[in-house]
């Protein structure tokens, strides 16, 4: 696929989606927001990518939206006067989608949406958006050389690309909040420590790392993968487990006779398996539970 903001290349059922603005440090604008939109529901429904990785072209991952436009930059049309009975009742109007709804939080949801694991390989500056975009990944690798910052308050806004309930659910509470707060730009180390970062590399191995385990990801079932990761993230908002075991339960039911007779029979037999299911033909039929 090509694109004006981005890279999209696929090598050995690996997609790695390149923020490719370098000259501007990868800034995120609403042609960049649609672009990778577009990207993650075309690898969703893509069968040949098992799963995708995220960086930015030259030594930023992203500097967070791109200020330099004139008029309102985000995008947004300051003639309108929304309420919340709007975005309930008229979420997909175009005029509130185009004019009133956060770019960046249009691109988180269509990353929660999709069924491919996500690895954000955070190359440099990620900041804003650039921050706020990856924690609706699964999995962050962080150069050593990477700074992040929440830096919203201190240009006086707020949070946006849904991190209100992402970034609580990643850090504790208090961090969170002493991120948003003081908008610091947080190094590698504290990312790790605190669990934001699952890995810290040397800057010329974190592109080697991230697909390395993308490659170990696209062993598996999609079909399982698929499952888990929306498991994980709606079940662990619940406020009680019982409904968890409800998923859980049917979720094994289905994956224990399809991709998992031959996930037993290669452990039986000592190799690799083979699964063959897919996203197209193969998820049960309890699938969208949650609609």
């Amino acid at each position: 696929m090509q694109f004006n903001t981005l890279r999209y290349e696929i090598e050995d059922r690996i997609l790695t989606i390149t923020l490719n603005r370098p000259e501007q440090l990868n800034a995120f604008t609403v042609e960049m927001a649609d672009e990778l939109i577009t990207a993650f529901k075309a690898a969703d429904a893509d069968e040949t990518v098992r799963a995708i990785i995220v960086t930015g072209a030259g030594k930023a991952f992203c500097a967070g939206m791109d200020l330099s436009s004139d008029g309102n930059v985000f995008g947004l049309d300051e003639e309108l006067q929304p309420g919340m009975e709007d975005m309930r009742q008229r979420l997909e109007d175009p005029e509130i989608e185009a004019g009133v709804r956060d770019t960046g939080g249009q691109l988180a949801l269509s990353i929660f949406a999709c069924r491919k694991p996500v690895i954000a390989a955070i190359n440099g500056a990620a900041v804003g958006i650039g921050a706020t975009m990856t924690c609706a990944m699964d999995i962050r690798l962080v150069s050593e050389r990477a700074r992040v910052g929440f830096v919203f308050n201190k240009i006086g806004i707020t949070p946006e690309a849904c991190s209100s309930w992402f970034l609580p659910r990643i850090v504790n509470m208090g961090t969170a909040l002493e991120w948003i707060y003081t908008g610091d730009i947080i190094e590698a180390g504290e990312l790790l420590n605190k669990g934001w970062a699952n890995h810290v590399l040397a800057a010329d191995e974190l592109l080697s790392k991230a697909r390395a385990m993308a490659e170990r990801f696209s062993q598996n079932s999609p079909v399982a993968m698929a499952l888990s990761r929306q498991m994980l993230y709606r079940n662990a908002c619940l406020p009680h487990p019982l409904p968890a075991h409800q998923v859980d339960s049917l979720a094994i039911f289905y994956t224990s006779q399809r991709s998992g007779k031959e996930g037993v029979q290669a452990f039986r037999e000592k190799r690799s398996p083979c699964y063959s299911d897919t996203l197209a033909d193969d998820m049960p039929p309890f699938y969208p539970w949650w609609d």
